[in-house]
């Protein structure tokens, strides 16, 4: 089970049989089933898709045989080549493209690689338009033009730096004191394009960067999971080189998580809770995150007189609610800091100078502003499935064993426990199933996780 087609895109390992993995044939397959639907989407005479791509060795060969697709269907391209997710979500609506297509599996390992699908506005589709594309897809169903109408690629290789320019516009974002601050700043890139758009990032703010695994040749010097256990190499490096913090991303630069200056984590489900405490600050409003990130959120929200709610797991259902709720800024618990000030993405450039303009603003250590907030801890475990499990008929198992506790069933099974919670879910980008749990200390959230998960296997095995 290893080509997984989600409302997070087209995601498979690469090599081995056709429709079992992200092989040539079904990346070209779906790039079509993109391209037909963008035509039958919006009638015009000219079609323009930006394609970029994060530095995974697979990415060169899987982004040509996306790019030639579309110029098979006479469709222009916007090649920004090595770019970040957040970059490519950008460039459509500057570049007044139809869509966009992003090559990278996020936090995955390097034998994945994906397409995650965009439309005009550079916001991920959502699940009705997806399932269209997957439609289109399976029936084959997709004309192509004729020698006189092929598309045509130009490379623009700008957008990181027209990037880095619109976030420094941001009226939040404090140059000037920042630049005073002198902080030195670690950057973990994992050998990927944060590698390239971070330390540019931080270099134009007068931070004294070392870099860690800037390299983007796509090969992942450790799990680029951005989680504690993986950056042992970066938690070293902020105590060698005396750093103000450290700073990791993953592949495609939509996720963010900080290290103090001791090495210690600042918490990845901490970053949104941070950046939002400062734009709430200025800016007081209502705030978004999906149902598994921390209640950390809400409790600085309700500080500002704002409203919290959370959303279904996945960028496009966090964004869905934003709007609807009219919010100042959103995100998902895994370090993905959405500023509609800016964009409707996670965006991890953003987010580096948000929290860097609070810290400039509070001038006190990353430790002791970890201490500003209130104190939950979260586990993240996850099992791995099997084809004859039935996760829906489990989950609804374990709904029906805590029926008398407060239920959420939008994306699998949350429930909210006094001094406590656990989210089952099946994930939208790997064959598994997460189990996330938030209590007040690590024992006991660890101790949660442990207790479903053995629930779970108990009811699997009935």
């Amino acid at each position: 089970m290893t080509l997984i087609k989600s409302i997070s895109g087209i995601r498979g390992t690469i090599g081995g049989q056709v429709r079992e993995n992200l092989t040539p044939i079904d990346a070209v397959k779906f790039a079509a089933a993109y391209g037909a639907w963008l035509k039958q989407n919006r009638t015009k005479e000219n079609y323009r898709v930006v394609v970029g791509r994060d530095a995974r060795i697979s990415g060169k060969m899987i982004q040509n045989l996306v790019m030639n697709t579309l110029v098979g269907q006479g469709i222009h391209v916007i090649n920004v080549g090595l770019s970040t997710t957040p970059t490519v979500e950008m460039a459509v609506p500057m570049e007044h493209a139809d869509g966009g297509i992003i090559l990278t599996a996020s936090h995955n390992p390097k034998q994945w690689n994906a397409l995650k699908l965009l439309n005009e506005k550079g916001e991920f589709l959502d699940a009705v338009e997806g399932a269209k594309i997957l439609e289109i897809a399976e029936s084959n169903n997709m004309d192509f033009a004729d020698v006189d109408s092929l598309g045509k690629i130009t490379k623009n290789s700008a957008y990181i730096d027209l990037h880095i320019i619109e976030v420094l516009d941001l009226p939040l974002v404090t140059v000037k004191p920042i630049e005073e601050a002198r902080f030195r700043v670690v950057v973990d890139g994992v050998n990927s394009t944060g590698g390239i758009a971070i330390p540019l990032l931080l270099e134009r703010l007068g931070v004294d960067v070392i870099k860690l695994y800037c390299e983007p040749n796509g090969h992942f010097p450790h799990n680029p999971e951005p989680l504690k256990e993986h950056l042992t190499d970066l938690s070293e490096a902020v105590k060698k080189y005396k750093a103000d913090f450290g700073i990791v991303v993953d592949p495609d630069v939509d996720r963010l998580a900080f290290m103090d200056e001791n090495g210690d984590m600042f918490g990845e489900e901490y970053t949104l809770v941070a950046c939002a405490d400062y734009v709430l600050s200025r800016t007081p409003g209502n705030t978004v995150s999906n149902m598994s990130s921390t209640r950390a959120l809400r409790d600085v929200t309700e500080k500002y007189g704002g409203t919290y709610e959370a959303s279904a797991v996945g960028e496009v259902n966090v964004v869905k609610l934003m709007k609807k709720n009219k919010v100042v800024i959103g995100g998902e618990g895994n370090g993905g800091i959405i500023y509609p000030e800016s964009h409707y993405g996670r965006d991890a450039l953003v987010g580096v100078a948000l929290f860097l303009s609070l810290l400039a603003d509070k001038n006190i250590s990353v430790s002791a502003l970890r201490k500003t907030y209130p104190n939950y801890f979260m586990s993240k475990k996850k099992i791995q499935l099997t084809p004859d499990l039935d996760v829906d008929g489990i989950l609804t198992e374990i709904e029906n064993r805590y029926s008398n506790e407060q239920i959420t069933t939008i994306d699998g099974v949350k429930i909210d426990f006094a001094e406590s919670w656990v989210h089952l879910r099946k994930s939208n980008t790997e064959p598994i199933v997460r189990i996330y749990t938030e209590a007040k200390s690590q024992e006991e959230a660890d101790n949660l996780a442990d207790k479903f998960i053995e629930e779970l296997g108990e009811i699997a095995t009935k």
